[in-house]
């Protein structure tokens, strides 16, 4: 195995001796009494196979289901049981009974529970690892005061409430789980005050929303093409609370609305006074406008978003947490400026410079990545971080290289390095190994004239990609057909660390410079890369609320 995958914490063997001890349990159970083996035997069954019949579950969850099958585990744990009955049973035929019952006793303990708890003791002990409430603590760190925070599910808004609940920290920023919004208790919560935060300004009463009306609007636009008729969102969302009703060729009644392209009013002077737009941006103000064609309907949060966007006049910050799904952005991401965790919605239609969502706020950004936002020992050796929590480093790394990239391109040179040195810093290659996102990171050490950073990091993420392709071309071929994509995206990068090793030479030798600070992975002569971005890697956390 490679280093990366033999030296971690969550790779554990137990021999099959949990499993060989539930079988010797078995066969000895139904040896000395098998009608109530036939009864544990039903238990397991209809609580661990059938139930997944009972329950059809879809082939792909976004988590384990465990708790489904305790049943049955608690079934096979009555054969564990068993099973050292059985031991004490073989060693009584050839000694005493005391010494039967102690070599039983400590021979299971040994093959089992030891060699469990040896085995798991690293990667389940969590002590000194606070990434979870720091993470979350960021994400709030993120949003201007009283803001309005969208995230998406589980795993990105229940940290956020437990350190507002629980450790009263940034109450005044409303998190508004999008999964929920499709529920009218839900959005009748969020119409009350809650602690420092006011209550979201909403203008639907509850009969417009109320379960059951509402669940979906379509969007019947007659002239979709006609890119000058633009609708006040106003005007949109008197539509959308008409009674009038759409009838489909199954009888069914809808609302909905005819224009498809809407723009939000916005008062210059007033969104530059309360901050929304920086005063550097001040010329640039206009009136937010997209179009809405390519969904087709809006579910019910949707819905709430739009009456948000409408009544909020951009009085209170709104934000979207970069790991909500692009589907619920709603077309607005011309408007969306990244200030750390998150994407504040403004008035000022900007293209980032690197083709992913939002321009960057580097004075904003600045702060919270470099000074402000916790880490949660990110870097301890002695800390584990599993599959989730590197999963997150790379958004993290995404948001260094994208900020150090835009302080490059405005000239702030000084800046840009501290940004990088802060990044390897928290997130040193010995906890979090280098991947494909420490490329522009890379590239920018080199553009900074750290030529020595720069090879380094290069020739770790070569050795590490080029022990991971060799392990992967050891396997039989029809695992390594399984897991194609992963090696795709092996090959890729170590294609792109070949280029830039390439290009920087060609730049030593004075054979002309790279692209840019940031873009020139995008302009090599191969393929386009298969991961691009942390959610195509799939580094959002979050999973829908049950």
């Amino acid at each position: 195995m490679p280093e990366t995958l033999a030296n971690n914490k969550g790779k554990n063997k137990y021999y099959l001796l949990p499993f060989l001890l539930g079988v010797l349990g078995l066969i000895f159970h139904f040896r000395k009494d098998k009608n109530t083996a036939w009864v544990v035997l039903l238990l397991l069954l209809f609580l661990g196979v059938l139930i997944n019949v009972f329950l059809n579950p879809t082939p792909v969850q976004p988590r384990e289901r465990d708790y489904a099958y305790v049943g049955s585990f608690y079934a096979f744990a009555i054969w564990v049981g068993f099973g050292v009955l059985a031991i004490y049973d073989l060693i009584r035929r050839y000694s005493a009974h005391n010494l039967a019952a102690g070599g039983a006793t400590v021979l299971s303990l040994i093959a089992v529970p030891v060699v469990m708890a040896n085995q798991n003791w690293d990667d389940h002990d969590r002590s000194n690892r606070f990434t979870s409430a720091d993470f979350a603590k960021n994400y709030l760190d993120s949003c201007a005061p009283n803001a309005i925070l969208f995230t998406n599910g589980d795993n990105d808004t229940f940290p956020l409430w437990y350190v507002q609940e629980v450790e009263g920290y940034r109450t005044d920023v409303r998190v508004v789980n999008l999964s929920l919004l499709n529920t009218d208790w839900y959005i009748n919560q969020l119409k009350r005050k809650a602690y420092l935060s006011d209550a979201v300004p909403f203008t639907m009463t509850e009969d417009y929303y109320r379960q059951g009306t509402r669940d979906a609007v379509l969007i019947l636009d007659d002239n979709r093409s006609n890119d000058s008729s633009y609708v006040d969102i106003n005007v949109a969302l008197k539509q959308i609370m008409s009674k009038d009703l759409y009838k489909v060729p199954d009888g069914q009644g809808y609302n909905n609305f005819r224009n498809s392209h809407l723009y939000i009013p916005v008062d210059k002077q007033a969104v530059v006074a309360n901050g929304t737009v920086p005063a550097n941006l001040a010329d640039k103000v206009a009136p937010v406008k997209w179009d809405l064609s390519d969904k087709g309907v809006l579910y019910k949060k949707d819905m709430m978003i739009l009456d948000l966007l409408a009544t909020n006049n951009w009085k209170r910050p709104v934000y979207f947490a970069i790991t909500v799904g692009d589907e619920s952005y709603l077309g607005l991401e011309p408007y969306f400026q990244l200030e750390g965790l998150a994407y504040r919605i403004v008035p000022v239609e900007r293209q980032s410079m690197d083709g992913q969502i939002g321009a960057v706020n580097t004075d904003v950004m600045y702060k919270n990545l470099v000074e402000n936002f916790r880490w949660g020992n990110m870097n301890d050796p002695s800390v584990y971080l599993d599959e989730t929590n590197l999963r997150m480093t790379m958004n993290f790394r995404n948001n260094f290289s994208r900020l150090a990239a835009a302080l490059l391109q405005e000239g702030k040179r000084d800046q840009a390095k501290k940004v990088l040195d802060r990044c390897l810093e928290v997130m040193p290659d010995k906890t979090v190994p280098y991947n494909y996102f420490v490329l522009p990171i890379a590239n920018l050490y080199f553009e900074l004239g750290e030529k020595q950073k720069a090879n380094d990091i290069l020739s770790r993420l070569k050795t590490i990609t080029t022990d991971e392709l060799a392990y992967y071309n050891s396997l039989s071929p029809s695992l390594r057909k399984s897991i194609n994509t992963t090696i795709g995206r092996t090959k890729e990068i170590l294609k792109r660390v070949g280029y830039l090793e390439t290009m920087f030479k060609q730049k030593e030798a004075g054979q002309g410079g790279v692209a840019g600070p940031n873009q020139q992975l995008a302009k090599q002569d191969t393929q386009k890369a298969p991961v691009d971005s942390p959610k195509q890697m799939g580094a959002q956390p979050s999973a829908p609320a049950n």
